[in-house]
Formats: structure tokens, sequence, C-alpha cells
């Protein structure tokens, strides 16, 4: 395959010269570029439309399936796929390009999508979710490594923000959609209406993601020795035992001496343990790069991003069931209470962008807007059935614009430590923000009804009500307000746990330090100079300010999600992680 170091004249310069140069990703068209980020975003649209698609859908679901109880895990499996399978789209894109890649994981979350809309069971159905989110997780990934390539990191900042906005709008539009689709036509349209779109996207980026990037790569097999393997597998069996553990004992509500409570239990932490040995001592290039753990910027933006995170999904995955539960809503009249958060969302990450596209700072509008989502969602949690119209409606507007702005911000604070290792940090918190708030959930509900029901069927109607909501509409009007004002109580307990870790989110960012993001100091471009590396191809002079760590035992801990555009991710200029031998 030709790169951009193969010579530009051949057979004696008898042929023109473009007929065998491929255009690296700064020298393509700007129709091209713009063609590729539309295939890119409107994917990744879609793949965070998938996040909090199934919100509104949950009533009509357990109708079908009778399985309301369960229903977190429609959220869980597919953030739990996302989380441990995105580090491994890095290599990937190495290994099949940027273009096989990407067709990879558009083609992967078609696949799942299309299933999920087939589904005959709730089993069936989790399995589509994991698998959608195993190519979410691999568009994310695809599109933040083919922005970082066509833009320097000056500009990426206002990509970046674009794109953001892609992202905050399927995010913020899932609930608002499954909603309206699945009060017209039923909830399998809602997943069934993607594919075609998936095929547009898959289709754009066959056409127009051909550039190549400079460097000599390694080979594919040396790559392939060189993906986490144990990582992933570890941290897949680490968390899924651990959303066993709390499904089995807080949704399904069985004892502590039941095998199906400690067996996960135990599991999730010997696999934890052992993830952590591979991490330290096995893997050529950790997912979670210990010497990152070693420094406090690196901890700080982890932990900021599992807790802002947490709580975002937390809020978007329970806000609309309080409509349908407490004021007793339909699925697209509950959905459509998300808007003000799906149009506040894009706007924060456009305006953190832009932002930091003309001041090339961060932490103060960081340190500004983030207090947002702690007031927004103290709004929520006041929220009573009597509360005014515009609590009910905007309360969501500063959680949206607040969380939006500090992801943004915290993506570019991290470009010098890696973004895989943030990613993964915020895949964790997503899959604990549905996991534990389920778990706390459900564990109230089922407290506060059975101390309000009794009598002869008590435990039947308690049992009915947590397995489908919608069985609370054909109760009689005094067991009716007992079940909404359980779940009222209920959910009230998931909003305060994300007041705090909004909080706690806001208190831990304060120590992070700015980082001008200027091109080179004094102004002058790196690319230009005359002992710029790669034969003098552009490459971004954040090169140069990303901290080196040293080596252990012929480990490096680069992450394979490089900030640094156009360059070979294998490359030992810019110190893969593979080991020397």
């Amino acid at each position: 395959m030709a790169t951009e170091r193969d010579p530009l004249l051949v057979n004696g310069g008898n042929e023109h010269p473009m007929q065998h140069r491929r255009l690296g990703p700064r020298d393509i068209a700007s129709s091209t570029r713009y063609a590729i980020l539309v295939g890119l975003w409107s994917a990744n649209f879609l793949s965070f439309l998938n996040l909090t698609l199934v919100v509104t859908l949950l009533p009509s679901i357990s109708s079908d399936f009778n399985r309301s109880n369960e229903a977190s895990w429609l959220g869980t499996s597919y953030l739990l796929a996302t989380c441990t399978f995105t580090p491994l789209y890095g290599r990937l894109c190495n290994i099949m390009g940027r273009r096989g890649a990407g067709q990879l994981a558009i083609s992967m979350a078609a696949l799942g999508t299309l299933l999920c809309g087939f589904s005959t069971n709730m089993e069936m159905l989790v399995a589509a979710r994991f698998l959608s989110g195993m190519g979410g997780g691999g568009i994310q990934t695809t599109s933040s490594i083919a922005t970082s390539d066509m833009y320097s990191i000056r500009s990426r900042g206002l990509a970046q923000g674009v794109e953001s906005l892609f992202n905050g709008l399927g995010m913020g539009l899932g609930g608002p959609i499954g909603g309206l689709i699945s009060d017209r036509f039923g909830w399998r349209w809602a997943f069934l209406i993607q594919v075609p779109f998936f095929a547009l996207s898959l289709a754009l980026t066959t056409y127009n993601l051909r550039y190549v990037t400079p460097g000599d790569s390694k080979s594919t097999k040396e790559v392939l020795k060189r993906i986490d393997y144990g990582g992933i597998f570890t941290l897949l069996l680490s968390v899924g035992s651990c959303l066993v553990f709390l499904s089995m004992k807080y949704n399904e509500d069985l004892p502590w001496s039941n095998q199906w409570v400690y067996v996960p239990l135990a599991l999730a932490g010997i696999f934890l343990v052992v993830f952590i040995l591979v991490e330290l001592l096995v893997a050529p290039e950790p997912m979670m790069a210990p010497s990152l753990l070693k420094q406090k910027v690196p901890i700080l933006i982890g932990a900021s991003n599992v807790l802002v995170s947490s709580c975002s999904l937390s809020v978007m995955y329970f806000f609309p069931m309080w409509f349908q539960t407490v004021d007793l809503a339909s699925a697209s009249t509950a959905g459509s209470h998300m808007v003000p958060y799906s149009v506040s969302m894009p706007l924060g990450s456009l305006f953190a962008g832009w932002m930091i596209h003309r001041t090339g700072k961060y932490k103060r509008i960081n340190l500004i807007f983030g207090f947002c989502p702690f007031i927004g969602i103290a709004l929520i949690t006041l929220i009573r059935e009597d509360s005014g119209p515009l609590q009910k409606w905007l309360s969501t507007i500063p959680v949206g614009f607040g969380n939006a702005v500090i992801l943004q911000t915290n993506l570019e604070s991290s470009m010098a430590v890696g973004t895989g290792f943030i990613q993964l940090f915020r895949g964790l918190g997503q899959v604990a923000g549905v996991a534990i708030s389920s778990a706390l959930f459900q564990f109230k509900l089922d407290h506060e009804l059975r101390s309000r029901i009794h009598g002869d069927g008590a435990a039947e109607i308690v049992s009915k009500i947590r397995h489908s909501t919608t069985f609370m509409g054909k109760l009689p009007p005094d067991l009716q307000r007992v079940a909404r004002d359980s779940y009222a109580i209920s959910l009230r307990a998931v909003f305060a746990l994300a007041t705090c870790c909004a909080l706690l989110a806001y208190i831990i960012r304060l120590p992070i330090p700015e980082k001008k993001l200027d091109r080179r100091p004094g102004g002058t471009d790196k690319s230009t100079s005359p002992d710029s590396p790669a034969n003098g191809h552009a490459v971004d002079s954040d090169e140069e300010d990303t901290p080196r760590f040293p080596s252990q035992r012929g480990r490096r801990f680069r992450t394979p999600e490089s900030t640094e555009g156009t360059q070979d991710l294998e490359s030992a200029s810019i110190e893969s992680s593979a080991r020397q031998r």
C-alpha cells in the first residue's frame, strides 16, 4: 500500500504523480472531509441515541416480556460492551485502517440494532443490545481518531465541539424519539427505523474514508499481539459479574445466601484483581496505563469522568420514568420532557469547543459552568406532582449544558495523558450510573411498596408493580396512589445520589491545572520547522508537550487512541506501547 513517503515520480516520471499518491488526512479536499465527517458523525449520533433510546421504551417492552425489573440490562449491556471493546478499535484503526475499522463498527452496530427489532424475548434483546454496543463503541473511537487526523490540535477543539453536537443530540433525543415511535408504531420500530441510516453512514465512509496516515506501521501480526486481550476479557468478566450481582440481589430480591448473589460478587472481585495484575505486569498495551495512575491529573480527570457520566446517565434513564410512573404520562409525553436536555447538551459542547478554539484555555469555563449540573439535578430532586411547568421542563437544561461543557473541557485537558485512558473511565462511569442507580431504585421501591401494601395477595401485587409499570394503570385508586408515591420516593433517592456525584465531581476538578492549547510556545508552528519529523509532514505540536512515561520491562503506556493526528499509532517516534524485542 502506498504511503506519503513513497516517491511522487514513478516509471521515469512518464505518469502523473497524483495517480500514484494517496492523500493524507490533511491533504484531502474539503468536500471529502465533510463527507467523511457526516458519515462518521451520523453513525455517532445513532450510537449515542441508542444509549438512551430504551428509556421510554421500557413500559412497552415490559408489557411484551413482563420483565420490567430486569430492564436495566437493556442499558447496562450496551454500556458494558461500549466500555470494554472501545479500546480495541484504537489498534483496529491501524490494522484495518480507519476505513476498515469504521466499516466493522458500523456494521456491528447496524446488525445489533436490527436484531433488537426482531427480538422475541428479553435475553435475545439484551444480547442484541450488547452486540450493538460493541459497534457503538467502535464508532465513537474511529470518529475521534479520524477527527484528530484531519485537524490540528487548536482547530480540533471546534471540530470536536461540532462532533459533540451530534453526540449530544443523539443522547438527548433518544428518549423523545423512542417514546414517540413506541406510542405510534410500537417499540420494535424504534430500532428498525435506524437501519437505513446506518446503511447511509456506511456508504459515505466506505466511499470517502480512503486517506492514508504517514509512518511505517508494524505488521498486522505484530499489532494483533499488542492488543490487551487479557485486560478486555477480565474487565468484561469483572464488570459483568458485578452487574449480575446487582441484578440478582436488588432487582430479583434474592437473599445473600443464594448462589446467584454471592458467586457473581466473588467473581467480580477475583476478576478485578486479575485485571489489575494483567495491566500492571502482563499486557503489552494496557488499557489502564499504570504510569498514569501515579499522576495527579489523569486520576482527577478519570474520577471526574466517572462521576459526571454516572450522574448524567442516571438522570437520562430515570427522569422520563418519573413522568410515566408518577404523573402517569404516555411514553411520548415523558420523552418530550428530555427535549430541553437534548437541545442544551449539544449547545454546551459547541459553546465549549468554540471557547477553547478562541482562547486556547478550558479551566475557567469548566469552573463556571461545571457547577450547573449540581443545580439542575437538585431542582429535579425537588420535583413534586404539583410542581410548576418551568421546574418540570427546564430543570434538565443546566444538567445537559453543564455536563457537555465538562466533558468537552475534560477531553481537552486529557489530550496530554491519553484520551483512551479517559474514555475507559467514562465508560465505567456510564455503566455504574445505570447499574447502581437501578439497584438503588429497585431496593427502595421494593421497601416502599412492602411497607405500604399489606393483606392477602400483597406480595403478588408488589411483584406485578415492580415487573410492569403499565400495571399501575389497572390498579384501583387507593393502590395506584400508593404505587405512585413509592415510585416518587424511589426516584428521588436516585436523583439525590446523582446530585452528590455532581457536587463531588466539581470538587475533584478544582485542582486540575490549566494547559494553554497553543500550537507552539511563541506561536511557531512545529510542522514548518526544517527539523520537523515525518519527512516534513505536518505533525501537531502537542507531541512535544505530551509527557513521555518511562517504560517498564519494555512496556510503554501510550493509549491506543492517539490524539496526535496524522501519525502512525504504532510508530516508535510517538512511543507506542509495544514491548521492545
